[in-house]
């Protein structure tokens, strides 16, 4: 079974680039922390390097959530090194980070249910996972369609507001928007705000 949202989010053991070095990473290695996990589907490509380059410059931001990037493909290490080291202005990455997982041989792809077969590639696939393990939330882009890292950030943001203080978060939230208590008398207060 892929994962879902309010289930355990399927652990894995795989290599990884880290810091320009091969390193083997397990996703209970980040317990404790949120983790947004995301699946890009090809290394090379077009759409691909600005949603890696983008998470790549948002990890201070991510970080101040308590929050660790990890990034997926089908490419392996090798690949995701040899990226790393083309300039950005020949299509390249650069210095990315946070760990570029290598899904090769397509278990975490399986795993998490973003695996196009008939391509032989993943979906954009984004999974927030919580402090304990569980997914809280997915997204999953068709190939063409980048993804949006602010949005990340808001949802993280929200999965910590609702952690902190019990109130869910309505459309467009954002930290220090109103919320609502999640109970047919206490959202009044809300409601009677939002109908003005």
């Amino acid at each position: 079974m892929s994962a879902q949202v309010g289930k355990p989010a399927p652990d894995f053991t795989a290599m990884a680039v880290v810091d320009g070095q091969f390193k083997e990473i397990k996703l209970s290695d980040y317990r404790g922390k949120n983790v947004v996990l995301f699946f890009w589907p090809l290394d090379f490509t077009f759409v691909c390097p600005t949603e890696i380059v983008a998470f790549s410059d948002a990890v201070p931001q991510f970080a101040e959530r308590n929050t660790q990037v990890l990034g997926a493909s089908i490419d392996s290490h090798f690949t995701h090194l040899a990226w790393q080291q083309k300039p950005r202005k020949e299509g390249g990455l650069g210095k990315i980070e946070y760990p570029m997982i290598a899904d090769n041989k397509h278990t975490l792809s399986n795993a998490y249910g973003v695996m196009k077969e008939d391509d032989g590639v993943a979906f954009r696939g984004l999974f927030l996972i919580d402090k304990e393990g569980v997914v809280r939330h997915m997204l999953i882009n068709d190939l063409p369609l980048g993804r949006s890292v602010d949005e990340a950030i808001r949802m993280v943001d929200a999965l910590t507001h609702f952690e902190k203080h019990g109130e869910v978060c309505p459309a467009n939230w954002k930290p220090g928007a109103k919320s609502m208590k999640p109970d047919p008398e206490g959202s009044k207060e809300f409601f009677n705000e939002w109908g003005k």
